[in-house]
């Protein structure tokens, strides 16, 4: 018999030597990067500050936060940290998909009939936009530290770099932003706020021309204060303070405040996924509507199983058909899930996709499209239909030395958002994404304003892997509503039709969310809108629809990039040997600085 003290030694010995053994065995040596990296982005400033930070080691999260404190720069019309967005990531390692959700609230003060007039009519939509009652909580800032926190690999400071530069270096303003700058200077309301009227115009009121050298040391400043504090700055001291005045300044004042400001917070979104042939489809759920992408996937698979080419006019039929299909359906349910139930599952479900698709005759238009019942007659009969529309925003696709992505969709939401600065940024005009009148037909709509609520979305940032979960596309657009068409589109041409990337991205595009169908008929293969006009739809040709799609798939060959020509983007490359490689340790995940 052992004493106690011998029973102790000969319980823990073997555990010390195990001990002693882990010790001596040095650690697995850490992943090399696996080859080289990539950022397409709307705006070349951007591309240059994603590809600084890829050199200098940084994830593709890191890249895309560097990306975007830039264009909140040199797009201000589009995106900013007076914003909010949506981010989907793949890690190579895990094969994981993660999804971040930086989407504005209502303020605590919002009312369902914030933004009808004295007649109880929707006021002008111009009107609503340009005011304080448009103002959402910014959450961008916010929900890229949050992603920074999972998936960074340099430290948060060092990622603010390139825009602080460039703010207080100045860049020259771009042909885009200086025709945007005219255009909503002739509407009055952009000079109507004394920020931005200094900012966008001369002295003597005349619009900045392209090429003028733009300085912006408030928004350095913003950009110093964030990168030392984190998103705190955002919420409390002077540049809280400055969003809250602008927010409460007349004519039609809102009731942001710095309590919302405190209260909301970016979270962590499981993001909605389905199939489309051989592919695994990955994107924004609800409030935004990336599921609307599936759909349209899913329908147009069904409908042309073995597709012909983006020069056949029953792909194209077929396209259409599924687009109104699923616009029906977001149009009718798609709105903030955790303040009404809303079937974002049921909706790319493959029994409701197969009941759909046979409605589907690519030899005819439709003459009428309803919504759908895939959960049941009594939440169908519970809504009206909205067809509020979205526009603006920016989006950004990065892959990064080790194969992991990010896909980055942000926005101010309207040109130039609610056309109030604060601190070198603009402010944004989401709750203008809301419905402007909370009833329809004698029935409540789901996209209502409520206090706390997250406005309905079309931003569809999306990542696509094959059955093994290999990274396969990284992809988005900005446009408004078009984005959910825009991408689905897009990713038809480049994986159903296998056209290279930026022949994908430059073809026509075509919304069919309503009759008229738009089309952009100059970039249409020939003879295709001819072909759907004799089949019975509806066409307005436009000349150029609002897309700004940046996409990188990757190939046996390697990563291969396209930026939208509608817009200033461009694809920067780098090759893996002037990367680090990653630190060792359990996490698949970089680790967090």
């Amino acid at each position: 018999m052992f004493d106690k003290h011998g029973s102790l030694r000969a319980v823990f010995a073997p555990l010390i030597v195990l001990w002693l053994v882990a010790c001596a065995t040095p650690p697995a040596p850490a992943p090399a990067a696996r080859g080289e990296a990539m950022a397409a982005a709307a705006n070349p400033h951007a591309v240059e500050a994603a590809l600084e930070i890829l050199r200098a080691g940084g994830s593709a999260v890191d890249a895309a936060i560097a990306a975007e404190l830039v264009l909140g720069l040199v797009e201000p019309q589009s995106s900013g940290l007076g914003g909010g967005g949506y981010m989907l990531t793949y890690d190579a390692t895990s094969e994981r998909i993660a999804g971040y959700d930086g989407r504005e609230h209502a303020p605590a003060g919002a009312t369902a009939n914030m933004f009808l007039d004295a007649r109880g009519q929707p006021m002008a939509f111009l009107d609503a936009q340009a005011s304080g009652r448009s103002i959402g909580t910014p959450l961008l800032a916010a929900m890229l530290k949050l992603a920074h926190e999972d998936q960074g690999r340099l430290p948060w400071a060092d990622l603010f770099a390139p825009a602080i530069r460039l703010a207080e270096a100045g860049f020259e303003i771009s042909p885009r932003l200086a025709r945007f700058i005219a255009y909503a200077g002739e509407r009055a309301r952009l000079r109507a706020d004394f920020q931005t009227r200094a900012y966008f115009f001369s002295a003597d009121g005349a619009p900045l021309p392209a090429g003028h050298v733009l300085r912006n040391p408030a928004y350095a400043a913003t950009l110093r204060a964030l990168a030392a504090q984190g998103p705190s700055a955002l919420t409390q001291g002077p540049i809280a303070e400055a969003i809250v005045a602008a927010a409460q300044r007349g004519p039609r004042a809102g009731a942001l405040s710095l309590a919302d400001l405190q209260t909301a917070q970016p979270r962590r979104l499981e993001p909605v996924c389905g199939a489309f042939r051989v592919y695994r489809v990955c994107t924004g759920a609800a409030p935004t509507s990336g599921n609307a992408v599936i759909a349209i996937l899913g329908l147009y698979e069904r409908a042309r199983p073995t597709p012909g080419g983006g020069a056949n006019p029953d792909d194209w039929a077929a396209f259409l058909w599924a687009s109104r299909l699923a616009y029906a359906d977001r149009d009718h349910y798609m709105a903030d899930d955790t303040f009404v139930p809303v079937p974002s599952r049921e909706l790319i479900a493959p029994n409701y996709l197969d009941e759909r698709a046979r409605l589907i005759d690519p030899a005819h238009a439709p003459t009428r499209v309803e919504a759908g019942a895939p959960a049941g007659q009594e939440l169908f009969e519970r809504w009206g239909r909205d067809l509020g529309e979205d526009s603006g925003t920016t989006h950004l696709s990065i892959v990064d030395a080790w194969g992991n992505a990010a896909a980055l969709t942000a926005t101010v939401e309207s040109m130039f958002g609610a056309q109030r600065m604060a601190a070198g940024f603009l402010l944004n005009n989401q709750l203008t994404d809301f419905a402007l009148e909370p009833t329809l037909n004698g029935r409540p709509v789901a996209n209502a304003v409520a206090p706390g609520k997250r406005p309905r979305s079309s931003m569809s940032p999306t990542i696509i892997t094959d059955r093994d979960g290999e990274l396969v596309l990284v992809i988005g657009s900005p446009g408004g509503s078009g984005i959910i068409a825009y991408v689905a589109r897009s990713t038809i041409g480049i994986l159903d039709w296998n056209l290279p990337v930026q022949e994908a991205l430059a073809m026509g595009n075509a919304v069919a969310r309503t009759a008229p169908a738009r089309i952009e008929a100059q970039r249409f293969p020939p003879g295709v809108a001819a072909e759907l006009t004799a089949r019975g739809w509806e066409i307005q040709e436009v000349a150029s629809e609002e897309s700004g799609l940046h996409a990188i798939r990757v190939t046996p060959q390697g990563l291969e990039g396209g930026a939208d020509p509608r817009r200033e983007g461009i694809v920067g490359r780098i090759a893996a040997p002037t990367l680090p490689a990653r630190q060792s340790g359990t996490s698949s995940l970089p680790p967090r600085s």
